[in-house]
């Protein structure tokens, strides 16, 4: 039976922390890249990256090295990271984080949901990551770091492609919004939209629960209950 319009869900997810851990292949290819394009022995020591847009990341390491932060040093500084990320996560112990593929599986089985991916990578980052753990093909499209530096801006690009593809407005109590950090809650929150907190990341249940999600997971092992809690 197809579902009427006011039954679709938009499911906008996360990735890094939510969908896969790298095991630090994202952080190495970052400070191969300040090393490569510019001679710069980066730690990443004070650099915000739970949360945060590539963009945001790259303007934040191109002022800690004293780099102008031009249009042209963030774009190449981006290029390189993506240039260095692909042998980074053949050589890191990622993986694909529990209840991930069951879950998406399950959704994806229903003709009432839509998945999508709302993330602070760039898309080829996002590709390149999600491809290497065999997940890719499960999103529709998404909203990226392309699209804006600030991620609470990201969900009106997600809904407004949302629109595109699937000529119906998606109110915002039928999107989930799923991440692993507070910037994710936050995010959700600019566009009204429902929050699904999971604690795979760095962020246990206990900081979470302190923002407030309107659900709240440890992890999604449990496929069957965890969907039936979000279509209550």
């Amino acid at each position: 039976m197809t579902p009427k319009p006011t039954d679709r869900r938009l499911f906008l997810f996360d990735i890094d922390g939510t969908l896969i851990t790298s095991g630090g292949a994202g952080e190495g290819a970052l400070k191969d890249a300040m090393k490569s394009r510019f001679g710069v022995e980066e730690d990443l020591e004070g650099i915000v990256l739970a949360g945060s847009t590539d963009a945001r990341i790259a303007a934040e390491l191109l002022g800690k090295a004293g780099i102008a932060h031009t249009p042209e040093n963030a774009a190449a500084l981006l290029d390189e990271y993506l240039h260095h990320l692909p042998s980074r996560l053949a050589n890191h112990n990622g993986r694909i984080l529990p209840g991930i593929v069951e879950l998406l599986e399950a959704l994806a089985a229903r003709p009432d949901c839509v998945l999508a991916l709302l993330t602070g990578n760039v898309v080829r980052g996002a590709e390149i990551k999600l491809t290497h753990f065999g997940v890719w093909h499960h999103f529709e499209f998404g909203a990226f770091s392309d699209d804006h530096h600030d991620r609470n801006e990201l969900g009106k690009f997600a809904r407004a492609r949302a629109t595109d593809r699937h000529g119906i407005e998606f109110p915002p109590e039928k999107i989930y919004v799923i991440g692993d950090t507070p910037r994710d809650i936050e995010c959700g929150r600019a566009i009204g939209a429902r929050t699904v907190a999971i604690a795979t990341g760095i962020y246990g249940e206990e900081a979470l629960a302190g923002h407030r999600p309107d659900f709240l997971f440890k992890d999604f092992s449990e496929t069957e209950s965890i969907i039936a809690a979000l279509f209550e």
